[in-house]
């Protein structure tokens, strides 16, 4: 059994990680949070791991990465998860072949399919419209 690592947090840093822990905007965010608060106690990370439910792996590789990062290293960084098949670039060709295709969404999605050389399904194809229009309206209201 080892020493039981204790981390000292200045009140400031209480109140940020508090405050994250409270207000966050993920489960994760919260309980990474929580992590450090409760590291700040003496406690094992193994009696963090099971309050927290994870492991007591995950709660030394969040202690060490908030160490060397601060606060900022608890929140997900960007470029985390799939990337999306249809990208912004092949927005004017989607928008072009539908305005052909507007009463048949499918025969756009194959024609589509041919053209960029890629595989999607219709729901994707609409998604992008729906995601794309949606944020191109938000520029013109600006």
């Amino acid at each position: 059994m080892g020493k039981t690592k204790i981390i000292e947090l200045t009140e400031e840093k209480r109140q940020e990680l508090e405050n994250g822990w409270r207000n966050g905007t993920s489960h994760a965010f919260r309980q990474r949070c929580q992590m450090i608060l409760l590291k700040s106690e003496p406690r094992t990370s193994l009696e963090i791991s099971k309050l927290v439910g994870s492991c007591e792996m995950t709660v030394n590789n969040w202690l060490r990465r908030y160490q060397a990062e601060g606060f900022k290293g608890l929140q997900m960084r960007p470029g985390r998860g799939r990337k999306s098949i249809l990208q912004a670039e092949d927005f004017e060709r989607v928008k072009a072949q539908v305005k052909v295709s507007r009463q048949r969404i499918s025969v756009a999605r194959t024609e589509l399919e041919a053209s960029l050389a890629k595989g999607f399904s219709l729901t994707t194809l609409k998604r992008f419209l729906k995601k794309t229009v949606a944020a191109t309206n938000g520029l013109e209201n600006d």
